[in-house]
């Protein structure tokens, strides 16, 4: 049976080496190759969604692929579609280089300048290999065969905005019409999802910062099933423990996320870290929480540009939520668009503290009444961002918002990159 072969490598002369010595192998089956880590996970997922028996037995990752780094698109590729093997191509195939990259997935790593004989080899291996998990596993691969759950991060401009309320009541807007969801909260010196739900927890974010193999079963283990159908992944208790969870275990525990739920909301609360930065940056939608006062809208306009300024997320692809709004404030949602030079959500949510002092002061804000004029406009935000349906009784959203991203972030690591330039001091 021939060995399908999918190459996903962005340089053209590499390209046309791969293709060419691929040509030459018995049985081999060359895919058409694919220039990027977005292009890639598109193609297998598409495939995966026909059948199982439609992967390519064999994916070759070039080192120099991207946006996303290779060792990151091939955790992606291993934990999405566990019965395709990946061969990482290398200059430098040293035992370090190696042993990364069999902790990340790969099944086989081969050096540049390519040889034959080491190519065929290597393809060999990891084909039998393939062959052999699809045979003994059969129907039973775990294959996530959509294009990946929707992330949206919810930050503030400044504390105190709302970031927490909002991100709690889009995760059970979401919840609540049939879609499953997971609420992470990555503020990780502050957090307070776990006292706005009044939950008691072992097990928090932290846990899975040192982890470089995020199986399923390891992430069940550390989210806190919720009664309202939520799944939560809190921050750590002790605040001083945030500082375990780097960028790269922010994109690994947000990959795993999107693998296994539908929707995934995640609380990155008003201060920037590196892996608030990196949840941002890879987000479908980055939301931005601002009251219409000067002090916060100031803060909004200092977020977007330092968002800007590391390459984590341009202006135009950040959208603001007016919190605590009424008609007679001088600073209105348009003006807060102008200052701020991003897209602005076409739903505010009212100022009506009243409503929500008894759920918040009891740690129930889940229970918070239908009625209440917040908890419809919040829902009926998830409503515009294609998270849920407006619920009954609820306002309508007017339309989708204009400016968010199509498509999730296959970014790469350059925005955090940028901000531990800065926060050493060496940028």
């Amino acid at each position: 049976m021939a060995t399908r072969i999918l190459p996903a490598v962005g340089d053209p002369d590499a390209v046309r080496s791969l293709t060419s010595l691929l040509g030459q192998l018995p049985d081999a089956e060359p895919v058409t190759p694919v220039a990027d880590s977005t292009q890639l996970v598109d193609t297998l997922a598409r495939l995966a969604a026909e059948s199982v028996d439609e992967l390519p037995e064999v994916v070759i990752v070039h080192e120099r692929i991207g946006p996303v780094p290779a060792l990151e698109l091939i955790r992606e590729v291993a934990l999405r579609f566990p019965a395709v093997g990946v061969i990482l191509v290398t200059s430098d195939p040293g035992p370090g280089l190696f042993q990364a990259a069999m902790d990340y997935g790969a099944r086989g790593l081969v050096a540049l300048p390519l040889g034959y004989e080491e190519l065929a080899s290597r393809v060999q291996a990891v084909a039998q290999w393939s062959a052999g998990v699809r045979r003994h596993l059969g129907s039973a691969v775990d294959v996530f065969t959509g294009t990946g759950g929707t992330v949206v991060t919810v930050s503030g401009a400044k504390g105190g905005v709302g970031t927490t309320l909002t991100a709690i009541q889009l995760a059970l807007a979401a919840q609540a019409s049939g879609r499953s969801t997971a609420l992470l909260d990555m503020d990780l010196q502050s957090g307070d999802v776990a006292s706005y739900l009044d939950v008691r927890f072992r097990r928090s974010v932290a846990d899975l910062a040192a982890i470089t193999d995020l199986s399923p079963r390891v992430l069940a283990d550390a989210v806190f099933r919720h009664d309202s159908g939520l799944a939560l992944l809190l921050a750590p208790g002790e605040g001083e423990r945030g500082e375990e969870v780097t960028d790269r275990a922010a994109r690994q525990v947000v990959g795993a996320l999107r693998s296994r739920y539908e929707v995934v909301v995640v609380d990155c609360g008003a201060q920037l870290g590196a892996a608030g930065a990196a949840a941002v940056e890879t987000a479908d939608t980055a939301l931005l929480v601002t009251t219409p006062d000067v002090l916060a809208v100031r803060g909004a306009k200092r977020a977007v540009r330092m968002w800007d300024r590391l390459q984590i997320r341009k202006a135009e692809e950040t959208t603001v939520v007016v919190n605590r709004h009424t008609r007679g404030t001088e600073i209105q949602p348009p003006l807060i668009q102008r200052i701020t030079g991003t897209a602005i959500a076409a739903t505010t949510v009212p100022a009506n503290f009243k409503e929500l002092q008894g759920a918040v002061d009891a740690g129930r804000v889940h229970e918070l009444d239908a009625r209440s004029t917040v908890k419809q406009a919040l829902w009926a935000l998830a409503g515009e961002l294609g998270l849920a349906g407006v619920p009954e009784g609820g306002r309508k959203g007017h339309g989708r918002l204009r400016g968010d991203r199509g498509a999730r972030g296959d970014r790469g690591a350059r925005g955090t990159a940028g901000f531990r330039r800065r926060k050493d001091g060496a940028g």
